[in-house]
């Protein structure tokens, strides 16, 4: 198979300070102008800044090995990198300013086009825009796939957390007598799993259970202490997951309404007044529109405060009240914390609670769930149908990923809430408009 050349646009390399080695058997060339678009993300607290400064790291300690003018390869990836500067003749349409970082990046693409006829050239850029402007050019263009598990890839939906199956009618039978039954076709049972499953001969005999251990066992029925009944199948798997102390690491998403915050701040709170858990930590991704948080007027708390008002909302609806949670805060028993400022801690012993972790890329994701200790647990939620981040879709964030890629493992449970529970119009402004 001939070598493709893959030009690397400043998003891509933001997104993973690792990609260079991502295109084994290939060459890699990244525009002159990258290395000037990074430098001004180098000071940046958030991760974006860190994989700033790791490129620029790598870079500065692949020159050991020879010029990035001249070309460096790298012997265990089969790669040939090469650092390449804009030419002074245009290679694409004058519409588009030369001038402009972006448009630098497509006159490289292009030159190298014009200089070796028939070779392939594709520009890697987890820019949207980007790659429409490539195409209408004449130029390949492509995402950068390397974290989208291949199954979504192709196409796939992503897994929601529930099986359908059908059963024997001993096994539901045995399944009400004792509580928890072993199928025979255990095998393909995906741990931490809702079933919903049927009697194969009989269709009004039915079970609704969760997997664990290769059983179906039934779930529980409510999040003690705090009186929460859910009101759906998937509520109720959703209630088993932030009750069960054996899995760390939940993720829940679903639509608005959902009930997703709610039944996750009241697993918590059930779990810090059984001493469970010693404190609750909330979390979400703060997107300061270019300036970092610390630009904005107020303290910390006044910072938060606009994104804070989902779950002062929720504490009011399962409690009545909001007293409780500020005296919770001013403890420090409920600490409410953005993302940036968490990079770096280690938390044991708590309760943390990720939202909109669909606007997280899956190395936020995991520099999050790497601080979690013993006795942590940790839910994700969000809405992978609305994704608000740049640069990131429905198939590319880290809520998906994370899906994707640890379903089966015992220590992750994920269940997806397609019914909205806030109230009838709310559902259906969710799904009609």
């Amino acid at each position: 198979m001939s070598r493709k050349t893959f030009v690397l646009d400043t998003s891509v390399l933001l997104y993973d300070s690792s990609s260079i080695y991502a295109f084994t058997g290939n060459d890699v060339v990244i525009p002159l102008i990258t290395l000037e678009e990074l430098d001004r993300f180098k000071d940046r607290k958030e991760l974006i800044g860190s994989s700033a400064r790791e490129v620029n790291r790598t870079l500065d300690a692949l020159r050991k090995k020879g010029s990035l003018h001249d070309g460096i390869y790298l012997e265990n990836h089969d790669i040939n990198l090469k650092v390449v500067r804009d030419t002074t003749e245009s290679h694409i349409p004058e519409e588009l300013d030369v001038k402009k970082g972006d448009h630098k990046i497509l006159n490289v693409a292009a030159s190298l086009v014009a200089a070796v006829p028939g070779a392939t050239v594709i520009v890697v850029t987890k820019d949207i825009n980007l790659r429409l402007k490539a195409d209408a050019i004449g130029l390949e263009a492509e995402d950068y796939y390397k974290d989208v598990p291949q199954a979504v890839r192709e196409g796939n939906p992503v897994y929601s957390g529930q099986l359908q199956l059908t059963l024997s009618d001993e096994d539901v039978e045995t399944y009400y007598q004792d509580g928890q039954v072993t199928p025979v076709t255990s095998e393909s049972l995906c741990e931490n799993s809702l079933v919903v499953a049927v009697s194969e001969t009989n269709p009004q005999k039915s079970l609704i259970g969760m997997v664990k251990g290769g059983k179906i066992i039934q779930p529980r029925a409510k999040i003690d202490a705090i009186g929460v009944s859910p009101r759906s199948k998937e509520q109720k798997a959703a209630v088993h997951l932030l009750t069960d102390g054996d899995v760390p690491l939940v993720a829940m998403t679903g639509l608005a309404g959902s009930g997703k915050t709610f039944l996750a701040l009241t697993a918590g709170m059930a779990g810090l007044n059984s001493k469970k858990y010693e404190r609750i930590i909330i979390t979400r991704s703060i997107e300061p529109v270019g300036r970092d948080l610390g630009f904005l007027p107020g303290t910390l708390d006044e910072k938060m405060a606009p994104w804070l008002m989902p779950i002062v909302d929720n504490f009011r609806n399962a409690f009545k009240d909001t007293t409780y949670f500020e005296t919770m805060r001013q403890r420090g028993v409920i600490e409410v914390s953005p993302i940036s400022y968490i990079r770096g801690r280690s938390f044991s012993n708590c309760y943390i609670i990720v939202d909109e972790a669909q606007n997280l890329t899956i190395h936020e994701i995991k520099t999050l769930v790497t601080r979690c200790g013993e006795g942590t647990k940790m839910v994700l939620l969000g809405d992978t149908e609305q994704v608000d981040t740049p640069y990131l879709d429905r198939f590319s964030n880290g809520l998906t990923i994370v899906i994707e890629r640890l379903k089966g493992s015992i220590l992750f449970g994920h269940i997806r809430l397609d019914r909205g529970e806030r109230s009838p119009l709310a559902t259906l402004a969710s799904q009609s408009l």
